[in-house]
């Protein structure tokens, strides 16, 4: 069991860190607003700290989970980060989805201090989360990696390390492109049903077997043919994730065209209100634009 340090509770940090405390870590949580920190461990024991700083004193593991790359430069190098309080031959576990060339920064930083940073953002939502079954993408040095999975395996149910430092983040915008244009698919293929009169649960019942089913479909589809889409990954996040792709792809001359056009089509989406709408959300977007 490890002492281990939680930066960031929402709701993908909240229920990761309680899987640390339920499997025995020793878990000591940080929360900008500090009430999230303080009924943390209310529910699962542990400690909460003012500061990230404080929070990393003494951990063998800093893991964050926060908003973007400006969250994350405030956690790991503010005047409070958690570098700052993390001993020589420590390792900090970057969660979030962020640029590469934040990863950059802060893997350059940490290793300043002697610290091993390693960035592993994470796919399978709020509920992969609660379940404790992310599927977690790394990158970084080998040895740190090695230390650090058995305690990610806390809540992943797949935990990879892809590369060097960077290659993590780069493998969750192989995912973002995926998922975007998969929904969008979806999205098309369940508008056409009702379009068409047929019974889209049918319609998925005979093709959900086949070739065009997918995880999305499975989990997805009623709550789209319902009309709902109060859960799961929000469209705003997922337009921060597809500007992240899109001006990596500025950089290494990938070309996306596809991925460009579905993160327009969500920019309509913030349009209608549904900023806080599940991705899913795609198929709102046809009904009500065509």
């Amino acid at each position: 069991m490890a002492k281990v340090a939680f930066l960031g509770l929402g709701v993908m940090g909240a229920p990761m860190a309680g899987h640390l405390a339920a499997k025995g870590h020793q878990v000591t949580v940080y929360n900008r607003t500090a009430a999230k920190a303080e009924a943390w461990v209310a529910q699962h024991g542990g400690a909460a700290a003012a500061t990230p700083a404080q929070a990393a004193e003494g951990a063998e593991f800093v893991m964050a989970c926060v908003g973007n790359d400006d969250d994350l430069r405030a956690v790991c190098t503010g005047p409070d980060g958690a570098l700052g309080g993390m001993a020589p031959g420590t390792v900090f576990v970057d969660h979030t989805t962020v640029s590469a060339a934040v990863t950059a920064q802060m893997h350059a930083a940490a290793a300043e201090r002697g610290v091993a940073f390693v960035d592993a953002p994470v796919s399978g939502g709020q509920a992969g989360a609660e379940n404790g079954q992310l599927v977690v993408m790394c990158g970084g040095e080998a040895a740190p990696y090695d230390r650090a999975e058995p305690v990610i395996a806390a809540y992943a149910k797949l935990c990879k390390r892809m590369g060097e430092s960077g290659a993590g983040q780069l493998t969750k915008m192989v995912n973002q492109i995926c998922i975007a244009g998969l929904v969008q698919g979806l999205s098309e293929g369940l508008h056409f049903a009702e379009k068409a009169g047929l019974d889209g649960r049918a319609v998925v019942e005979v093709i959900g077997g086949g070739a065009a089913g997918s995880w999305q479909m499975v989990n997805r589809y009623e709550t789209m043919l319902d009309d709902q889409f109060e859960h799961g990954f929000a469209v705003d996040w997922m337009r921060k994730d597809l500007g992240i792709v899109l001006a990596t792809a500025d950089d290494n001359g990938a070309s996306l065209p596809v991925t460009a056009l579905v993160d327009q089509f969500y920019k309509d989406v913030q349009k209608l209100g549904g900023g806080r709408w599940d991705t899913s959300s795609l198929i709102k977007r046809l009904r009500v634009m065509g």
